[in-house]
């Protein structure tokens, strides 16, 4: 995350997200595949690491292998090999970004839920401050309920942060600012949703 400072002369805070070029690698048609969608494929990978299937369709489109793949349903029509910018985005106002949160682990059901713990440690209460407390019913039903909060894994979920307002579009640098933050550690890929 960075700033920037608004006409008014606001701080506000802000992601800058490299979009594109993407390349159109494939073209998904009603009459072949049953549904109307645009492959698009960004970043650059080395072709040792790459599959003899993906090398196919990268050939075919006529590009490099790359990295990552994602489809779309697009208005717009779009022809193999094409490519697109961020000039896609020069007059929206608002965009919903998918991500990646960041991985945290094991993590209680502090950290986790927000659980209180036990506070103020009291009578007893000297390795307990942390911990979630009964968990169970009694001898009926003398079980644990599904979705009881516990602990566990926390992180690399999919999330999407939806209405982030535009602040500016770099064409030449293919840059994007979007005010507030997204999922994703620095160097992540992200989907930008009109």
């Amino acid at each position: 995350m960075t700033s920037v400072f608004s006409a008014d002369g606001k701080n506000v805070p802000c992601t800058v997200i490299e979009a594109g070029p993407c390349v159109v690698t494939q073209v998904k048609t009603v009459e072949k595949d049953g549904y109307k969608a645009v492959q698009v494929a960004f970043g650059e990978a080395k072709e040792k690491r790459t599959t003899k299937p993906q090398m196919g369709v990268f050939k075919k489109a006529g590009t490099t292998p790359k990295k990552h793949l994602a489809e779309f349903k697009f208005d717009e029509e779009y022809n193999l090999g094409d490519t697109i910018t961020v000039e896609l985005f020069k007059d929206t106002q608002y965009v919903d970004v998918v991500g990646t949160s960041k991985g945290k682990g094991f993590q209680g059901v502090v950290k986790r839920y927000n659980f209180g713990g036990v506070g103020e440690a009291t009578h007893g209460q000297d390795d307990r401050q942390r911990k979630p407390g009964s968990i169970g019913a009694c001898s009926y039903p003398s079980k644990v309920f599904k979705g009881m909060r516990m602990g566990g894994h926390m992180g690399c979920d999919r999330v999407t942060t939806q209405n982030l307002k535009v602040l500016k579009v770099i064409p030449e640098h293919n840059l994007i600012l979007v005010k507030g933050s997204v999922a994703g550690c620095n160097g992540s890929t992200v989907i930008i949703k009109k």
